[in-house]
Order: structure tokens, then sequence, then C-alpha cells
């Protein structure tokens, strides 16, 4: 049995310094998936957006800058208030978004106690995938 941990949050996507428009997003965490955390946008287009990293890197962003590439994460502050800043990057642009502290730590928190760092590999299904790979007529 899997357990997924799910967290409803705005994100504010920011335009400029002085402005940003807020995203609703859904943090996700599987435990089919452990090393993995997916933040999915809500944006105004057909189909939600959604971007997949480790759960490693956000929780090292929270404190400090972290990442390369196509995600970076770091501590940041809005109006006083500590954010998250996720910076992405794809061929089709560049975002940044800033997510409250409090609200990402929490749902992270959950995260680490459904599955410890370091208990990630007990919780891959490497037996059920052998025994698809190795099933006749696979």
């Amino acid at each position: 049995m899997h357990t997924v941990v799910e967290r409803e949050l705005e994100i504010g996507l920011v335009l400029s310094p002085q402005r940003s428009i807020p995203v609703p997003a859904r943090l996700t965490y599987r435990t089919d998936d452990p090393y993995a955390v997916h933040i999915t946008f809500h944006v105004t287009s057909d189909k939600p957006v959604t971007w997949t990293f480790s759960r490693e890197l956000l929780v090292d962003g929270t404190f400090r800058a972290a990442g390369e590439g196509d995600v970076r994460v770091f501590p940041g502050k809005d109006r006083g208030r500590p954010m998250v800043c996720i910076a992405l990057s794809s061929p089709d642009g560049q975002a940044l978004l800033m997510a409250p502290a409090a609200g990402v730590s929490a749902w992270l928190e959950r995260t680490l106690r459904t599955v410890a760092p370091g208990a990630e590999r007990e919780w891959l299904p490497l037996d059920e995938a052998l025994r698809e790979l190795l099933a006749p007529g696979a």
C-alpha cells in the first residue's frame, strides 16, 4: 500500500520585484516514488503543469541555495515573511515562484515522517518491477 501526502498552497509567480500573481498549486509526495516531490500548478492552460524534482533538493533549499540547471530552490522573504523560492527553467521559459516557508516546511515534515531520509530505497517497488520484467511473455 502506498501513501500520498498532499498540500494545496497558493504560490506567487514573480513578475517583477514589485509584482507577483497568485497561482494555486498542489504539493504531492508518494511513497511509490520516494525520492521525488511533485508540484502541480493550476494555471490558465487546459491542463495543469507538473514539475518533479528531488525531495532532498526542496529540503536543502528551505535552508540554503540548492540546485543547478532546471530547478533551483533557495530561502527568501516577501514583505518580511519567510518564503521558499523555486526558480524553474525550461525551453519554454523561466519562472520564479515564492511559496510560504511555513506551509512548505509543514508539508515536508509530514513527508519526512512518512519516509525518513535514507529510508527511501526500502519503499521502491523493486520486487514488483523484477517480477514484471522476468514474467513469461514480458
